[in-house]
């Protein structure tokens, strides 16, 4: 047993050089910091969840964990011998070089700030920016992230979405659905009227309030055209979207209201001649030859 002793006063001898100790306490620290960030940073989310929306705890949780490792961090530094003061000043100049380097950069995360604020979209919402529609995966401090209904990531730069127009239809709990109809100048719009009204009165996705309304647009060339519009519920509207023509279809074929094709009136006036004329008939081999698929 005496091996062990050897061991074991060998042990405690290096356990007391400054060189160990410190090694120990950078290890200690390091460990401590992660587990720390860790569980602080659920605890703030767990506090908050009332409180903040997802986009906000999301925020709340990143600000806890790296405030906690970045504490961590300076008392490694510090341990290991560095001068924190000289290690701050550096950081400072360092943060003013890089500033004026990416300027676009920092624009970006000053409209990060400003969307963080406004708030004009969560997590989850469905919004349009420019040409892009999509589903928003993250609101972060240099852009935002999107996935369209196709499943293509996008991602968006602050300063864009800050400076364009934004479209959120998850705003509110309720949407309107319009549909635009052509119906032939002999129709009576009351019948026409009350039939649409039936139909989305009997559509059990339709709210009652708001009310459904059938308003007269205008006189087209070929039909007048009249505006349909049913209020749903938000989860709704793509499935009222499409199922909802063809109900007003069916009705119409079973009426017989006819949904006109685009015509002209062509006026002779008197003393004229109308001067027809047709094209000559292709020569046979031309007509084969345009049968064929080609080389292209």
């Amino acid at each position: 047993m005496e091996w062990l002793n050897e061991v074991w006063g060998w042990l405690m001898t290096q356990l007391k050089s400054p060189g160990v100790q410190i090694a120990l306490r950078v290890v200690a620290v390091s460990i401590g910091g992660l587990v720390m960030s860790k569980l602080l940073s659920a605890a703030a989310v767990r506090g908050a969840r009332d409180l903040f929306d997802e986009q906000q705890r999301l925020l709340l949780r990143r600000a806890v964990s790296y405030g906690v490792l970045i504490l961590a961090g300076l008392t490694v530094m510090r341990e290991l011998g560095f001068d924190l003061n000289v290690l701050l000043g550096t950081a400072g100049i360092l943060t003013v070089a890089v500033g004026f380097a990416s300027q676009t950069s920092a624009s970006n995360v000053i409209s990060g700030l400003f969307l963080i604020t406004e708030r004009p979209f969560s997590i989850g919402d469905v919004i349009k920016i420019g040409e892009t529609t999509g589903v928003v995966l993250s609101i972060d401090m240099i852009s935002v992230k999107l996935r369209t209904f196709d499943n293509i990531f996008v991602r968006v730069p602050n300063e864009s979405v800050l400076k364009g127009q934004v479209i959120n239809y998850s705003r509110f709990p309720i949407r309107r659905f319009d549909l635009m109809l052509n119906l032939d100048y002999g129709e009576d719009l009351g019948r026409v009227r009350a039939i649409l009204l039936e139909i989305a009165e009997k559509e059990p996705l339709c709210l009652i309030d708001p009310p459904p309304e059938v308003a007269f647009v205008g006189f087209g060339e070929s039909a007048m055209q009249l505006r349909f519009s049913v209020w749903l519920v938000r989860q709704n509207y793509v499935k009222v979207r499409d199922t909802l023509p063809e109900v007003v279809k069916l009705r119409f074929d079973q009426e017989k209201i006819l949904i006109p094709f685009p015509q002209r009136v062509i006026s002779v006036r008197a003393g004229e001649a109308l001067e027809v004329t047709s094209q000559p008939e292709a020569l046979e081999g031309d007509a084969q030859a345009s049968d064929e698929p080609s080389d292209a």
